[in-house]
């Protein structure tokens, strides 16, 4: 008879049922584990080996065969060595089959016997609670794990401490739940910029609607200044959310002490980054900068100086909100709905609308660095703004009087009249539509519907400039959140022509129209 330890394994975000069956037999003495295992897997029995021997345990003269069923099913990372040294204590009767049968096991096994953090408890832990089990865990992963419900966690410094709870001999105390420190969560404040009112305004404007942004502008304008104080005036993670972002730190083994995330994210890739490092995959797919920044902010300096094919790839998650990866055998999925923050230079050097640096090579110098990044790309970009260099009299300037916490409180003023909004309304992939930027289709046509004057000024400006159905429809998005700014319940004339300053009208590489439209 086999001793059975319920285990798990990832497939993007789906948590998949692994049971680790153990058997030991009479005959040729072997220890083999089968059921398509990766290296790391087919490793675990040298340190199981080594933890029970650290412990005074020794295998037994058997033809011993591990099996992790469903055989199909790929096997990867560390985290099963522990549950196939509990079927190993189990096979040879030191733990309670019958108590084990109520846990779900997971944790890397140090060859002194200690129990080393994984990544993955938080989802591990929730699928045990679907399936009304306990989760036998690594001590560094306990905090993480008793966010996902009234469940029995076992989290275990050391295989002795197990097998002493099982036996009756000591108490494993149910771990504390932990939180990100408030340290960690600290945002610098729009108090530091001075100047750049215009860039302020569409900073507040996009935190509201969670709309793309991208800032242009010479080197020391602060573009990068500004893009660091936007989580600073987002609202803090919902708890669902905070739920699903620390979901994909887990996976990703980026939670700190196994604390929950309780601030929207902030990444900011190099620009070397490859596609793997920003959309996520590689050998062991992982989530990628986009799935890290799920809820969040992605910034991208430099946006130009990005592979182009790396950029390429961000356009179907920006619609879906969804990173799809896949392989041969496989598809993972990771959630990507984040917001995207560029920031580029108008040329190479920098400097071509500066007549006082002068640039030997404008406008062609633009033009060839502008056109890295493609018409499709842009048109996904809600918000696409100029941001001027900082005078020495701007310098001068006290700071401003308003902080990132007075801002913070217009932006979480809108984004109240947005969740109530969309209560209700769902993405076509099922999540759950909360901020104007995702709105589309028949809800954006009801909810952002302008008046007759706003309508006619767009008609005539979409005309006119040549603006794409999605230019459109992101016009309207942006306008719906200028509204709910003013807490007006119709999109009015100014919402419109507000809306269409903040976007570039044709590819950056082309000639701006030589007339204009009455605003």
């Amino acid at each position: 008879m086999a001793a059975r330890i319920h285990t798990v394994a990832f497939s993007g975000t789906d948590v998949l049922a692994i049971d680790a069956q153990v058997q030991m037999l009479p005959g040729v003495v072997v220890f083999n584990i089968v059921g398509l295992p990766d290296k790391a897997v087919a490793e675990s029995r040298e340190r199981v080996r080594a933890a029970l021997h650290a412990l005074g345990l020794s295998l037994p003269a058997k033809r011993i065969t591990v099996n992790l069923a469903p055989a199909d099913v790929l096997k990867e990372g560390s985290h099963f060595d522990l549950p196939i040294a509990l079927g190993l204590l189990s096979a040879m009767e030191i733990l309670p089959p019958e108590e084990m049968a109520r846990y779900v096991a997971l944790g890397e096994l140090a060859l002194d016997g200690t129990i080393t953090g994984v990544a993955g408890a938080l989802p591990a832990a929730v699928h045990a609670n679907a399936n009304e089990r306990g989760l036998i865990c690594p001590r560094a992963n306990g905090g993480e794990a008793v966010w996902a419900g009234e469940i029995d966690v076992l989290a275990a410094g050391d295989l002795l401490a197990l097998i002493n709870h099982f036996k009756g001999a000591q108490l494993l105390v149910r771990p504390a739940a932990e939180l990100q420190r408030a340290d960690t969560a600290h945002y610098a404040d729009l108090r530091d910029v001075k100047g750049q009112e215009t860039a302020k305004r569409v900073l507040e404007v996009v935190a509201a609607g969670g709309h793309n942004l991208l800032m242009i502008g010479p080197p020391g304008s602060g573009k990068s200044m500004l893009a660091a104080r936007l989580p600073g005036i987002l609202p803090p993670l919902t708890p669902a959310e905070a739920l699903e972002v620390s979901t994909i730190h887990s996976l990703a083994g980026l939670l700190e002490g196994g604390r929950l995330l309780r601030r929207r994210p902030f990444r900011d890739p190099h620009h070397t980054a490859t596609q793997a490092a920003l959309i996520g995959g590689g050998l062991r797919a992982k989530p990628g900068e986009i799935s890290l920044a799920h809820h969040g902010v992605l910034f991208l300096d430099e946006l130009p100086e990005f592979q182009r094919p790396v950029l390429e790839a961000m356009r179907q998650p920006l619609e879906s909100g969804r990173a799809v990866i896949a392989r041969a055998n496989h598809h993972l999925t990771y959630p990507a709905r984040f917001q995207l923050v560029a920031a580029m230079n108008p040329c190479r050097c920098g400097y071509m609308a500066d007549p006082s640096q002068g640039c030997g090579r404008a406008p062609k110098c633009g033009q060839e660095y502008q056109t890295r990044i493609s018409g499709p790309l842009l048109d996904r970009i809600d918000c696409q703004v100029e941001v001027a260099a900082v005078s020495i009299a701007d310098l001068s300037l006290p700071p401003p009087a308003e902080d990132s916490a007075t801002v913070a409180k217009r932006v979480a003023a809108a984004r109240a009249i947005q969740n109530q909004r969309y209560q209700g309304h769902k993405h076509a992939s099922g999540q759950q539509l909360r901020t104007n930027a995702e709105a589309e289709g028949e809800i954006l046509e009801r909810h952002a519907a302008p008046d007759r004057d706003g309508r006619d000024l767009l008609t005539r400006a979409a005309e006119h400039l040549k603006l794409s159905a999605r230019g459109y429809h992101r016009v309207l998005r942006v306008a719906r959140t200028l509204a709910d700014l003013a807490a007006e319940e119709t999109v009015r004339r100014p919402h419109i022509a507000e809306a269409l300053t903040y976007r570039r009208i044709t590819a950056l590489h082309e000639p701006k129209p030589a007339t204009g439209i009455a605003l």
